[in-house]
């Protein structure tokens, strides 16, 4: 990576395609694999606060507050960025997103690179997002230099973004839900909707999407629609389709989190007509699955 490579990492929330932040060169790579437009902007890992002030011009009270509360971990905040970082990684933007990964080989990686990482999530661009190093392989293969296989990752879902100024906003739900940050910084703005030029990843309106067509649901489904059709419900089964993935049978949305995309990988892979999604209760970190959930079944 100190030489211009682009590797795959896992996080506590998914696997990422890391290149040196400051070489704008090897960041260009990361899009082209990824075939990401370069409206989109890249979220910038560090290892610590001293390699994040070489990144961000300051850091407001309330970002202190919440570094100190739940970095390291799936946080991102959204900041005023320092010269050094080049404009294709914040699509030119003046703001820069940052987070401090918990998974020891993310960190790990990020103290012996020496650099920070601008990772966005190891899959082409608006596909399943990767939780495992097979997901990458198999969607990347050898485009990428090397991957780094830390097995399943522990959340399944992307980190939650937060922009600070000229207000706290929340810009993307995601795996530390918002109440949790709400405690500490008190009401956030939300605009969680979509953009065509967005602030921040992940806020397009089709994202996250399988091949397969998916459809969240709001009702029983007939019997009639159910052969050639998977399912993926929530906490319980239902007969009739061709192939069943369950969230979480004890209705546990932290571990229906973690499934989501595993799962959504899986029965892509099965040749089904169309993939029907049980609805999740939209609370806490419920609200981050409904969010994915509605952007990948958009069309």
């Amino acid at each position: 990576m100190r030489g211009g490579g682009v590797v795959a990492f896992p996080t506590e929330t998914v696997y990422g395609l890391g290149a040196n932040a400051f070489d704008a060169r090897a960041v260009a790579r990361v899009f082209e694999i990824k075939q990401r437009p370069s409206f989109d902007p890249l979220i910038v890992h560090v290892a610590d606060d001293e390699t994040l002030m070489k990144v961000v011009e300051s850091v407001p009270d309330a970002a202190r507050a919440l570094i100190e509360r739940f970095w390291p971990g799936p946080l991102t905040l959204v900041l005023r960025k320092r010269d050094a970082v080049p404009s294709i990684v914040t699509a030119g933007l003046p703001t820069v997103g940052v987070r401090m990964p918990a998974h020891p080989v993310a960190r790990a990686l990020l103290e012996r690179a020496g650099v920070p990482l601008a990772a966005p999530s190891a899959n082409p661009f608006g596909y399943l997002s990767p939780t495992r190093a097979e997901h990458v392989e198999r969607m990347l293969g050898e485009r990428v230099d090397a991957i780094l296989d830390g097995g399943a990752t522990t959340l399944g879902l992307e980190s939650t973004i937060v922009m600070l100024e000229p207000q706290p906003t929340l810009l993307r739900c995601g795996a530390l839900p918002a109440e949790e940050i709400e405690a500490v910084i008190g009401p956030l703005a939300r605009e969680v909707g979509s953009e065509s030029a967005p602030l921040a990843p992940g806020r397009l309106e089709t994202h996250y999407a399988p091949t397969t067509p998916i459809r969240v649901l709001d009702g029983d489904v007939p019997e009639r629609e159910r052969p050639g059709a998977g399912l993926l419900a929530f906490q319980t089964a239902v007969d009739g389709y061709d192939a069943l993935r369950v969230l979480s049978r004890s209705g546990d949305l932290r571990e229906a989190a973690a499934h989501l995309f595993d799962y959504l990988h899986e029965l892509d892979a099965m040749g089904l007509t169309r993939i029907d999604v049980q609805a999740v209760p939209a609370h806490g970190i419920g609200a981050a699955i409904a969010d994915r959930l509605r952007r990948a079944s958009h069309r």
